[in-house]
């Protein structure tokens, strides 16, 4: 059976109707009242650093919110359909695993983009309202890399949901989300040991685990510094890249699976 757009689309747009129907950009409002709060609680505790607060504090809660989003519901996207046993159902239809996994991942990735898109723009009104400068180009820049790298968690949490339970897919695809963000430090620490076989170690799980930390521009979205447009692109490409590997992973492992 032949990858066919239309089925891929299919599924995608299924998946987000699922998703949104769920009432995750909810989130959004909650999103938009914890900031609310932040321009009024922050400078009764902070004297002159409250608009670099302001900056960090936004730009870390639209992260964490989409790391939530992306974990607890990638897991589940094919492993509920696997132990409701609806993928029966599926299976029997002129759908190939490809496309199932494909539109799975791309389904979630357009409601990320979507709360990416509508938190970044609340971010950015509520900053303006507040007559707290802010450096547009490099926000934007950053809620960019923020959508690749919570596609990219997407495909970790679906690589692990294909094959084990929802639980341990998510505490796995957390403990990934760690280690990424701190792999070049792993290095570093392996380098320090002075011992080759931890340090061989390090190495092995910097080349295995992804850099998490090339898609995190909160730092230097928030000083308007960031890095060259070759080193954006070659970043975003490295994303991709991983992401593709990942869901290759995935449907390899899902096409071995009986049901």
């Amino acid at each position: 059976m032949g990858i066919n757009p239309g089925r891929i689309l299919a599924i995608t747009t299924n998946v987000f109707r699922e998703v949104i129907r769920d009432r995750i950009l909810y989130l959004v409002g909650l999103f938009a009242i914890f900031l609310a709060a932040c321009t009024r609680l922050l400078p009764e505790i902070a004297a002159t650093t409250e608009h670099k607060i302001m900056l960090d504090v936004g730009l870390a809660a639209m992260s964490l919110l989409g790391l939530v989003i992306a974990v607890f519901v990638g897991t589940g996207l094919v492993n509920k359909e696997i132990e409701k046993r609806t993928v029966l159902v599926l299976m029997a239809k002129p759908i190939s695993r490809t496309e199932f996994i494909v539109g799975k991942h791309l389904g979630l990735s357009a409601v990320l983009a979507v709360l990416v898109a509508a938190m970044t723009a609340i971010y950015m009104g509520i900053l303006s309202l507040s007559q707290i400068p802010y450096p547009a180009t490099s926000i934007l820049v950053s809620s960019l890399f923020l959508f690749f790298q919570l596609s990219l968690i997407t495909a970790v949490a679906i690589a692990f949901g294909v094959f084990t339970s929802s639980l341990l897919a998510t505490l796995l695809t957390f403990a990934v989300y760690l280690m990424g963000n701190f792999t070049r430090d792993l290095v570093t620490l392996g380098a320090l040991s002075k011992n080759p076989a931890f340090e061989q170690l390090t190495r092995n799980l910097y080349l295995v685990l992804p850099d998490l930390s090339r898609l995190d521009l909160k730092n230097q979205a928030v000083y308007g510094v960031l890095p060259s447009a070759s080193v954006l692109g070659a970043n975003a490409l490295y994303a991709l890249l991983y992401i593709v590997l990942l869901l290759a992973i995935s449907i390899l492992i899902f096409s071995r699976r009986e049901f």
